[in-house]
Formats: C-alpha cells, structure tokens, sequence
C-alpha cells in the first residue's frame, strides 16, 4: 500500500496571507504545506500537493489518487459549500478522508453552514487556524492501518 497522503487545496487558497488575514491568517499555503510535510515526512509518509482555483481540476487529483494515496487532506476553499461533484469524486475513494478549514465556518456567513463534503469524508477538523492541518494528519496518523 502507498505511504502517500495527496493534500488539496482548492480556489483562492494560494491566496492565504494576503486574502482576510484577520479570518485566515497570516501565513501562506507554502508554509502550511511545508509544515504538514514536514510533520508527514517525520511519520514516514509522503505528501503530493496540489492547489487549483479548477474544480475539475481536484476531481481529477481524487480520481488520480485511488492508485496513488491512503488518504486524502482537503480544504476545498469555497467548494465546500457548492460542489457535489467533487462530493461524488471524494465519495469513490476508498481511503481515508479528512476535510479541513482554517476558520470554523459553522461560525461565519450562513451560506458557509454547509458542506456538501462532510457526508463523504471520514472527518472534519475546523477553526483552529494552522493548527487545523496539523490536527488532520494527527487525523490521518490514528485512522491509518498498515498493511
């Protein structure tokens, strides 16, 4: 089995730092995906990561990944709130799946109340800033069985 852990970003996430700091933070997607490799690596698993302001470009990264990857970390930006066909993607991968937000969008605009993901993936992890990718491999670490 892979030892490979594929982390999606979707639309807008090469934005952190710059876009809302004062509800995303400071730090960039580089530092978060740097962080969360390096964290991955000291585990003994490696990291593809693949940003995409492009649905369908995630849909074909999930599809990709039954071959490739034991889980999938996503924080699919906007499109957790809108996109059932990245649900659907997400929903034919049988690995581990965690979704993860850097601000608790339970707790934001109502629009932001729903995520057409959560029926779909093993778990979500929100609000908690950088600390909210570290909580997901955390995630991913304790849910993963060896072969």
């Amino acid at each position: 089995m892979s030892n490979q852990i594929l982390l999606l970003s979707g639309p807008n996430l090469d934005q952190l730092g710059i876009r809302s700091p004062e509800i995303y933070g400071t730090e960039t997607l580089a530092q978060h995906v740097t962080r969360f490799t390096s964290g991955a690596t000291e585990h003994g698993f490696t990291v593809q990561h693949l940003q995409s302001n492009f649905e369908g470009d995630l849909i074909e990264a999930v599809r990709d990944a039954r071959a490739t990857s034991f889980a999938i970390v996503i924080n699919a930006g906007a499109l957790t709130h809108t996109s059932w066909a990245l649900a659907d993607a997400l929903a034919t991968f049988d690995g581990i799946k965690i979704e993860v937000h850097l601000s608790n969008p339970a707790a934001r605009e109502p629009y932001r109340h729903v995520s057409t993901l959560a029926g779909v993936v093993d778990g979500t992890i929100a609000g908690f800033g950088s600390l909210s990718y570290t909580l997901a491999l955390d995630a991913v670490r304790h849910k993963h069985t060896p072969a």
